[in-house]
């Protein structure tokens, strides 16, 4: 490449021309303090970031990394598409390396542990490197089989594109900053928290064999991903806050959403899975 990568202990690499667009929206929330200032970009801001929170906690993760619920083919569709607008890569992409992840998490075969690779590769130095650019998708075969997924996941800029285009068109370069970029940046690093953070800060409830830590912040800033030890213990549920007062907004929007049939089969930890052991940590 021209413009030549950055070369990581490891011998892994990062493209510089894939970092920039990255490092280009994050440089664009720069902008905001040069343009005028009214109260709907923040709420336009916020509301972006928690509806496509949602999506990638619910479609990404929960539905399309672990299938602890089920749903119709085309909300199956709205999910992706939604989740996809995050600018998070693609729906195979995301599901197959999560699910590589879970496979040998904080082992040397584990795609971004903090406690073996550091902070800085865990948060974001993977999403970027060459290693990991391709889909797994050995490992995703149950949705691999849908044409319309298929598409989505090789032409992933098209829903974040299309949302920037939308904002642009509706409030101009304000509204782009705040509703796009801004919103964007908060969600990438709030979810990526979730592979950084959540594996260093917290307690352990299950003795996992991973250093994976339950965070009530962290379950609060992604909508219930920051139950990260649950999760690793029984990460077949769709409720990651097992107990009433482990608050898990993505769980509460889908058992609504069940009440409509929209999604149905809510898989949920059994009592036995419940009863904690104590790691000590």
């Amino acid at each position: 490449m021209i413009l030549g990568a950055i070369h990581l202990k490891g011998g892994d690499r990062i493209p510089i021309a894939r970092a920039i667009p990255m490092v280009a929206v994050h440089v664009a929330c720069l902008a905001a303090f040069f343009l005028d200032f009214h109260w709907s970009y923040p709420v336009v801001c916020l509301t972006l970031y928690y509806v496509r929170m949602f999506f990638v906690t619910a479609g990404y993760h929960r539905y399309f990394s672990h299938r602890s619920f089920k749903t119709s083919r085309a909300f199956q569709f709205v999910m992706a598409l939604m989740a996809t607008s995050s600018t998070q890569k693609g729906v195979l992409w995301w599901a197959s390396h999560h699910r590589h992840h879970h496979k040998y998490s904080d082992t040397d075969e584990d795609l971004h542990s903090p406690t073996l690779r550091g902070f800085a590769w865990s948060h974001i130095g993977w999403i970027l490197a060459d290693r990991y650019e391709a889909t797994r998708t050995e490992l995703i075969g149950d949705f691999h089989k849908f044409a319309e997924l298929r598409w989505l996941n090789k032409y992933h800029l098209v829903p974040p594109v299309a949302l920037g285009v939308l904002m642009f068109l509706i409030g101009g370069w304000p509204m782009l900053i705040w509703g796009y970029c801004m919103s964007t940046v908060l969600l990438w690093h709030s979810s990526f928290t979730i592979n950084s953070l959540s594996h260093i800060f917290g307690r352990q409830r299950y003795a996992t064999p991973d250093t994976s830590k339950n965070n009530p912040w962290l379950a609060l800033l992604t909508m219930g991903e920051g139950w990260h030890n649950n999760h690793h213990h029984y990460m077949a549920s769709a409720r990651q806050g097992f107990f009433w007062w482990e608050v898990d907004f993505t769980f509460y929007i889908l058992k609504v959403l069940s009440w409509f049939g929209i999604v149905w089969d809510l898989r949920e930890p059994p009592a036995h899975i419940l009863q904690p052991a104590e790691s000590g940590n």
